[in-house]
């Protein structure tokens, strides 16, 4: 059985993803009025896959005998300058995220629940692979500047990475 303050925790968690996954879907949208197609594939891409962390942490919290709670999310920006100011924004979302998967393992070991330990490591392993993602995508947009040539095969890039499962740093199925 889930303590109070461990479902209280997973229940932030919870808004979080869902908030992810609505930021990432306006992103994708901007992206799509920009002429970002690989962007907006991206995106769309990664708003099912926050979508989805989401449910995960609801199911547990279920499971575990707590009660996930499906909060009420804050419309996300919709009016952004680069696709620069994209994937930095999208980075420090993601060490937020990460910094609270932190607190929550804390959180468990102080609790000595296990169980929820056991299950957010996946996460851990998770928000690692994400920062690691968006940092090099950002390297490859500081390197392409503001040429349009090279913003072009950023976002080409972009597009195979949409719902691929792989990652820039190792080329490898996730």
């Amino acid at each position: 059985m889930l303590s109070t303050e461990m479902t209280s925790g997973l229940n932030n968690q919870i808004g979080l993803e869902g908030f992810a996954s609505n930021y990432y879907l306006s992103v994708a949208s901007w992206c799509d009025l920009h002429g970002f197609e690989g962007g907006a594939a991206f995106f769309f891409a990664q708003s099912d896959e926050e979508r989805q962390h989401m449910l995960k942490v609801l199911h547990y919290v279920n499971e575990a005998g707590g009660e996930a709670i499906v909060p009420k999310l804050d419309a996300p920006q919709h009016e952004f300058s680069s696709l620069k100011q994209i994937f930095e924004d999208a980075l420090a979302h993601e060490v937020r995220v990460t910094k609270a998967i932190h607190a929550l393992t804390d959180l468990c070991l102080s609790e000595k629940d296990f169980t929820t330990f056991s299950f957010l490591q996946w996460f851990i392993n998770e928000q690692h692979e994400e920062e690691n993602l968006f940092r090099t995508i950002l390297d490859k947009i500081h390197l392409a500047g503001d040429d349009e040539r090279g913003l072009f095969f950023v976002d080409k890039e972009l597009k195979s990475l949409a719902g691929t499962g792989i990652t820039l740093e190792s080329g490898t199925a996730e």
